[in-house]
């Protein structure tokens, strides 16, 4: 048996972003474990203040080239809240639609590119290529239908221009969304494929209780907005977000820790499934069955599983709202025209890695006086260094080797954006 043990990954792969493993035991007990976030901080919600509130969504989508759908709506969705906006039917049936293109496109390249290499003993998508030619070229496909859905939306994939408050200032055509379908209804295939071939991967087993943390609404799997729920019981509303994150300094991180009742808790795809699996479309229900996840499941390891499921729910939700969208046809709307009073409002989405909260005061002249944003890495970092600690003594005795990978597999697992996470200064310009 391994009493000694002394890790320092530096920086943990396929990830985003700059994060280090510490651990060191000695005699067998576990001394120090941890995961240092070292990315710089960047201060986007210092780059805010006294700027128009049309400027935010495009400002806060560059907090992320992956997640830049979710900020741009959880910035909308404060703006609108904070002036009192209201959106049309066709309005919300486009942001659903467009943040299911961005689940979609972000959960294929995690799953695949970034999860996947593990299962098959490799060190990226490059030699996975050549060893899973079919999975490598699946990704892909669907990774390019993601990709044109949001930019058939949002007028491009990355940082969409076409989302602005209160509705677009470009719209698709009818024939774009027949288009869209036709290749949604393609795409089934591919996600029956995707659910097969994760049915078969042997997942790490390890448990460890834990808060999951989610959106949820009474007749929908929420991803825009809804009631702050925890697992333990907890419900918020949205403004109430603080009371939940509790964000807090700590010494080895550039990114804050947040905890609710706990010392920790999860947010992200499997946090999603547990607060609101029996919402997910009937066909996604029936992934979560081929692939043994059972809502409330405490393995962090199958946040990846939850995310197939959440694809094949994309995939189908955006084949009912292209319908709708179709049947109604699509109309143009008037812009929203700032009417000289300000607000405080708070916006809240599901992105791909978890709960979003973006927080904005405007003022009567329409710019922004202060600004909050709430990261979902930020928001897990507690919670994956709690798993660390209770997964290094089951597995101390298997050699530093097994131990290291089983880290860099669970932190992988979480899908961290850890550049996204940094915003631990409180910068004040005088």
């Amino acid at each position: 048996m391994a009493q000694n043990m002394k890790i320092d990954v530096h920086h943990v792969t396929r990830v985003e972003g700059h994060g280090n493993i510490t651990v060191n035991a000695k005699n067998g007990v576990l001394e120090e474990c941890r995961l240092d976030i070292v990315e710089t901080p960047r201060f986007f919600e210092a780059m805010l203040r006294g700027r128009p509130y049309t400027d935010a969504s495009h400002i806060t989508s560059r907090i992320c080239g992956i997640c830049a759908v979710g900020h741009a709506t959880a910035s909308l969705r404060a703006s609108e809240t904070a002036l009192g906006v209201e959106l049309s039917e066709q309005a919300w049936l486009l942001r659903k639609l467009i943040f299911h293109g961005e689940i979609l496109d972000s959960h294929v390249l995690h799953t695949y590119m970034l999860v996947a290499p593990d299962f098959f003993k490799v060190g990226s998508v490059i030699p996975l290529a050549g060893i899973a030619p079919d999975a490598v070229l699946r990704a892909l496909r669907m990774k390019k239908l993601a990709g044109d859905l949001c930019a058939m939306v949002g007028g491009r994939h990355t940082h969409p221009i076409a989302m602005s408050v209160g509705g677009f200032t470009h719209l698709p055509t009818v024939d774009e969304l027949k288009a869209m379908r036709a290749r949604l209804i393609d795409a089934r295939k591919d996600m029956d494929e995707t659910v097969a071939l994760f049915k078969t991967l042997p997942w790490p087993q390890f448990t460890r209780e834990t808060e999951y943390v989610a959106l949820s609404k009474p007749d929908e799997y929420a991803f825009i907005d809804g009631t702050i729920t925890t697992t333990d019981g907890g419900r918020y509303h949205l403004n109430d977000y603080r009371k939940v994150t509790n964000e807090k300094c700590v010494e080895h991180s550039s990114s804050k820790h947040t905890a609710h009742k706990r010392e920790s808790y999860m947010v992200g795809a499997l946090a999603r499934f547990n607060v609101n699996s029996k919402q997910l479309h009937p066909k996604a229900q029936e992934a979560a069955d081929a692939l043994g996840l059972k809502a409330v499941c405490t393995n962090p390891y199958l946040n990846s599983a939850a995310q197939v499921v959440e694809m094949v729910h994309s995939i189908e939700e955006s084949v009912k709202i292209c319908d709708e969208l179709i049947a109604r046809g699509i109309k143009k709307e008037d812009a929203y025209k700032f009417a000289g009073k300000g607000g405080t409002g708070v916006g809240a989405c599901e992105v791909p890695r978890g709960l979003l909260f973006h927080n904005y005061e405007i003022g009567d002249d329409g710019k922004i006086v202060n600004a909050n944003c709430i990261i979902p890495t930020g928001q897990n970092l507690a919670n994956i260094e709690a798993d660390m600690r209770a997964l290094v003594p089951q597995i101390l005795d298997q050699g530093q080797e097994k131990v290291t990978f089983a880290l860099e597999m669970l932190v992988r697992a979480y899908d961290p954006c850890i550049s996204c996470s940094v915003h631990f200064l409180d910068v004040k310009f005088v």
